[in-house]
């Protein structure tokens, strides 16, 4: 059976910002899923669609494949790379990140015109005042190295923490991929004609969601991603609502999308049945390939199950294990016959 951490690690060794998801990623996981699939196929973009046949209507159900990142927009006289963002960043928070490229050149962010930033304002930190520095002794070795377009993903690896929490880069939304797998692995015989769905570039505006959910046509859909938990020091205990430990979500609603009440009563439904702990889940920020599913097409109904998850869009994005257990068990368990 597969476990969370290992597959966590292996997903991760693949990953891939978002536009460059096709190898590695995108292999891997079509690899993962085709014991557990009836059909398996990539679509133009990229995305990984794994179908288990059923008599019932058609399902999609997505997690996406790409990572935030990097790519490299300039190389200095000095070996010194610029970047720009691929995917939503907070730039003060790179500060001596550390980066791989594909090709296995590492690098680490510094900041240029230090005292113009600080002290002062951690907002003015931008991809500006940034620098890469992959060891180069200057421009001509650099460029040996890497070139404009490439890009780069965190390094790291995801680690087991205290308890049954994992703490490392990339649970967004690798951890998604992975409740998918551990879905796809328990059910059996679907009650419905089921896509599972690897998208591509969600993180830059849920583009693969979009164009597979056009592709499918599904009647229901149900993305599984990561949200933000709220369990953390700075937030007052009375106000905590998403708790590491406590389950998966199911979403009532984020910036992108009012969720679907009757398949989210169905399964909260599931859940009470088959005795799995889950949590509402209502975010101020952010969204996910819901919205993308929802608006693909008319008369879908989508919601999403995520994985309650700590300092997201960072190198040490941490959740627990037991919640995405119990999401892979809730999503097997509706499917199923």
């Amino acid at each position: 059976m597969f476990d969370v951490l290992e597959l966590h690690r292996k997903l991760f060794a693949a990953a891939r910002a978002s536009g460059a998801e096709r190898t590695g990623i995108g292999q891997t996981l079509a690899e993962l899923a085709r014991p557990f699939a009836d059909e398996v196929t990539t679509d133009v973009m990229g995305n990984v669609i794994c179908r288990k046949k059923g008599g019932g209507e058609r399902i999609m159900l997505a997690a996406h494949m790409d990572a935030i990142g990097f790519m490299v927009r300039g190389i200095d006289e000095n070996g010194f790379v610029t970047v720009a963002g691929i995917g939503g960043h907070t730039p003060a928070r790179l500060l001596s990140c550390r980066v791989v490229f594909p090709n296995g050149v590492r690098g680490a962010f510094g900041i240029r015109e230090r005292s113009r930033v600080f002290p002062g304002n951690w907002a003015d930190v931008s991809f500006d005042n940034l620098y890469l520095d992959i060891g180069a002794a200057d421009g001509e070795e650099a460029r040996s190295l890497v070139k404009i377009g490439d890009t780069a993903v965190f390094e790291g690896e995801p680690r087991l923490a205290a308890g049954n929490c994992v703490m490392g880069p990339y649970a967004d939304d690798l951890i998604g991929c992975v409740v998918l797998l551990l879905a796809m692995e328990r059910l059996k015989e679907s009650r419905f004609d089921a896509y599972f769905v690897f998208s591509v570039q969600e993180e830059v505006g849920c583009r693969g969601a979009l164009s597979a959910a056009q592709a499918i046509r599904p009647a229901l859909g149900i993305a599984c991603d990561v949200c933000g938990a709220d369990d953390t020091p700075q937030v007052k205990n009375s106000n905590r609502t998403l708790v590491l430990g406590n389950g998966p979500t199911i979403k009532l609603k984020d910036r992108s999308v009012l969720c679907d009440p009757a398949l989210n009563a169905a399964l909260m439904k599931t859940a009470q049945e088959r005795g799995i702990a889950v949590q509402p889940e209502i975010l101020v920020r952010g969204g996910t390939d819901t919205s993308a599913i929802q608006k693909a097409l008319e008369n879908v109904a989508a919601t999403c199950v995520s994985i309650p998850t700590r300092y997201i869009h960072s190198p040490a994005e941490t959740y627990d294990r037991s919640d995405a257990e119990r999401a892979g068990a809730l999503l097997a368990a509706f499917l199923s016959k």
